[in-house]
């Protein structure tokens, strides 16, 4: 075959250093634009980013030319240091060490872009932690509670 053909939708997930609440609404949206763009730069198409307080969730296309721990990197590192700049009060803004990547069927695409839009409504009665845990089962990923809140 001459050629690589990739088509890999990613639904990313993590939250801030102990779901410290710093993503409020005066630096939301421009955090999400920057998420994107650090994505786009590393040719990984952002389709929808959103979240809540304590975390973001990416909907993204993976570049055949990265591996997912550098995109997560780079975006992590990236936008940590850029929110920093933002407020006094982001001066110690950090991400979790870890991060949930999982594999969306393109068929699914517009059912996770439906969830990542609804985030506050959603986050009305569920932890970002219960989120997370019927994410892990959903997509029947093993883990261990001890290591998974850093």
């Amino acid at each position: 075959m001459g050629q690589s053909l990739v088509k890999n939708y990613l639904h990313i997930v993590f939250s801030t250093k102990y779901r410290q609440r710093l993503i409020n609404e005066s630096v939301e949206d421009e955090l999400h634009s920057y998420l994107g763009g650090v994505c786009k730069e590393l040719e990984c198409p952002p389709i929808k980013i959103g979240g809540y307080y304590d975390h973001v969730h990416i909907l993204c296309m993976l570049s055949k030319k990265i591996a997912l721990m550098d995109l997560l990197e780079e975006v992590k590192s990236h936008s940590s240091k850029w929110i920093k700049t933002k407020d006094e009060s982001l001066r110690n803004f950090y991400w979790q060490n870890g991060y949930g990547a999982f594999s969306v069927n393109p068929a699914e695409v517009d059912v996770v872009i439906r969830y990542i839009s609804n985030q506050k409504a959603h986050h009305g009665g569920v932890t970002f932690q219960n989120e997370y845990r019927a994410l892990l089962k959903s997509h029947e990923v093993e883990y261990d509670e001890r290591y998974v809140w850093d």
